[in-house]
């Protein structure tokens, strides 16, 4: 099913870019071209082709593994994806990590604990992470921990320009750092992490309090979790049941939410200049670069492919019986 889906993907893409308004031959040609410029810059581009040989030219080119080269910087869409991917990654990484370790363990206490005072502190929470704009978090952290308290540095890229980065291995200039002994750099890298892992943290671990909790609260009213009461197992048993039989919806859940988070994370690495594929995505978009539009959305769906394909093996490793199914 991923052949297709990739393929309904790209079409949807190719054709929602061409129709939407955005027209990246004026911004090519400058304010003083002329007519015939301009022609002969869209006959360049082939946009002067009907769209379905447009669509048919650029899909024989992506079975290739050519994604074809951005009209406003002149590299190649595949080069430019490639740099920016690990950074993206690490962000995510961090993010939904540290808001995985929060709110799976939040969300477990307060369905053990329904209606008592820190469940009802962890929904207002939760409600809080769901309500505050991703890009208006973000600037109110740089206000405060930047330009009030000033423990934190600014938000213009992933290293202060005061250090020079580390040689290029992975393309983190955390990991890099460590791996060539740039103390200087990993410390500066380090602490420009903090405050978008804590944004893209506070963003993850709010769905993931509300859905564990309302997971581990259906177990427990289960069949199974009854008996395993009324047989006079000892709570922390009957913990440790939920615990396993909300594992599968809990993984499937946060699979979903990573996927989810990759087009949110645009407007975090936007906030702090972090140059990864969100923001790359996002310059994209609002100066009409149809090349790279295509390429990056092509790639946010490989890659929600292979988180789904991942999260399948983790639940068939969790829960033998699901292969049955």
């Amino acid at each position: 099913m991923a052949i297709p889906l990739l393929v309904g993907i790209v079409f949807v893409t190719f054709m929602l870019v061409r129709v939407g308004g955005l027209d990246p031959v004026g911004r090519l040609a400058g304010p003083t071209a002329t007519a015939e410029e301009f022609e002969m810059i869209r006959a360049e581009l082939g946009l002067d082709e009907p769209l379905w040989k447009q669509f048919a030219i650029y899909g024989g080119n992506v079975v290739r593994g050519d994604l074809g080269e951005s009209w406003l910087s002149n590299r190649p869409v595949l080069t430019d994806l490639k740099e920016r991917a690990f950074i993206s990654i690490e962000l995510l990484f961090w993010g939904v990590g540290i808001g995985t370790l929060i709110g799976v363990p939040i969300g477990l206490r307060a369905a053990f604990r329904p209606n008592g005072r820190f469940d009802q502190i962890s929904r207002v929470l939760s409600l809080l992470g769901f309500s505050i704009p991703t890009y208006w978090l973000g600037l109110v952290m740089l206000f405060v921990f930047f330009y009030l308290l000033q423990w934190a540095p600014p938000g213009i890229g992933r290293i202060s320009l005061m250090v020079s980065p580390p040689d290029h291995i992975t393309g983190s200039y955390l990991i890099d750092g460590l791996l060539t002994a740039r103390w200087g750099a990993v410390q500066s890298a380090a602490a420009h992490l903090v405050l978008p892992v804590i944004c893209l943290a506070i963003v993850s671990a709010a769905p993931i309090i509300k859905q564990t909790r309302a997971i581990a609260l259906e177990v427990l009213s289960s069949d199974a979790a009854r008996y395993a009461r009324a047989s006079g197992l000892p709570p922390k048993t009957v913990r440790r049941l939920v615990l396993r039989n909300s594992a599968t919806p809990v993984v499937t859940f946060v699979g979903t939410e990573i996927t989810g988070l990759v087009g949110t994370m645009s407007l975090i690495e936007y906030v702090f200049a972090w140059g990864g594929l969100g923001q790359y995505g996002l310059n994209a978009i609002v100066r009409g670069d149809f090349t790279a539009v295509q390429g990056y959305v092509l790639t946010l769906a490989l890659f929600s492919v292979i988180v789904f394909l991942i999260v399948d093996i983790i639940v068939n490793l969790i829960e033998p019986r699901s292969e049955l199914t």
